[in-house]
C-alpha cells in the first residue's frame, strides 16, 4: 500500500549534527517498519511514513562517503578559527556547504511509496527545484553527469551550481536531500572545490536577482515538490 503523505517539519536554524540525529531516528524508524511488515501478512501491515525536514544550518562542510579530502582546501586549525563544522557522512557526492541564508531539504522518503528508482528520485528533486526558479524568472538546468541544479548549463565558462543534491539510501528509504543558496554567503565556497568540480561556480537566487523572501522560497519549495511527486503535506 502506497502512503502520498508527507509530515513537514520546519527547524529554523539549527546545528548540523542535531538535524542529523533526527534524520537518522526518522530513517531508522522507516526502515524498521519495514522489515516488520515483511513478516506480516498484507492485512496486518501498516503503512510507512514520510518526512520532509526544512533548515538552515550553522556554517559546516559535510564530505560525502565517496568524496575527497583534499577538496576541503583548511586544515583543523583553520576550521576552528572560522567557526566552520566539518562531517564526513554516508550520502552520495563530494564536499558540499551549509549555511545561513541556504534553505536545506532532508526528505526521508519511503521510495516505495512513490517509485523505487533512485535516479527518478533524484530528477525528480532537480525538477521540483527548477520549477520554483522558474517562478522567479531564473532558468535552472541539469548538466548531464552532475547532479543538482545549475544555471547557464550550456555555457562552460558560465555555468554556475545553485542547488547541490545527495542522499544516502536503504531498503528504499532516503536521507539527506538539497540544498538551495538563497542569501547565502558565498565566500564559504571558496574553502571548499564544491562537489569535487573544479571548473564551474557556486551562485545563490540573491547574487542572481537581488534580495529574495526565504519564506516565499519555502513555499513554493513545498509546491513544487508535491506537484512533481504527487503527494498531500500534512503539518507536524
Amino acid at each position: 500500500m502506497q502512503n502520498r503523505w508527507v509530515f513537514f517539519r520546519d527547524y529554523g536554524r539549527i546545528a548540523y549534527k542535531k538535524a542529523w540525529d533526527i534524520q537518522m531516528e526518522l530513517f531508522q524508524q522507516i526502515v524498521q517498519r519495514k522489515l516488520q511488515n515483511r513478516e506480516l501478512p498484507d492485512e496486518e501491515q501498516t503503512i510507512t511514513p514520510n518526512y520532509m525536514l526544512f533548515c538552515e544550518h550553522d556554517h559546516v562542510y559535510t564530505l560525502g562517503k565517496t568524496g575527497m579530502l583534499e577538496n576541503l582546501l583548511l586544515n583543523n586549525q583553520m576550521l576552528k578559527e572560522k567557526g566552520i563544522e566539518f562531517f564526513h557522512i554516508n550520502r552520495g557526492g563530494d564536499i558540499t556547504y551549509h549555511g545561513p541564508g541556504q534553505l536545506t531539504g532532508y526528505p526521508i522518503f519511503d521510495l516505495d511509496n512513490f517509485e523505487s528508482d533512485i535516479i527518478k528520485f533524484m530528477r525528480n528533486m532537480e525538477e521540483a527545484i527548477i520549477r520554483v526558479l522558474a517562478e522567479f524568472g531564473l532558468k535552472g538546468e541539469r548538466i548531464e553527469g552532475l547532479t543538482g541544479v545549475w544555471l547557464d548549463a550550456d555555457n562552460p565558462k558560465k555555468a554556475r551550481k545553485i542547488c547541490a543534491m545527495g542522499v544516502h539510501t536503504s531498503r528504499w528509504v532516503t536521507m539527506h536531500g538539497f540544498g538551495l543558496n538563497i542569501s547565502t554567503n558565498l565566500d564559504y565556497f571558496g574553502y571548499i572545490i564544491p562537489c569535487g568540480i573544479q571548473d564551474k561556480s557556486v551562485t545563490s537566487m540573491e547574487k542572481e536577482l537581488g534580495p529574495v523572501n526565504i519564506d516565499e522560497v519555502k513555499h513554493l519549495v513545498r509546491e513544487k515538490f508535491s506537484e512533481v511527486f504527487g503527494f498531500s503535506w500534512t503539518e507536524e
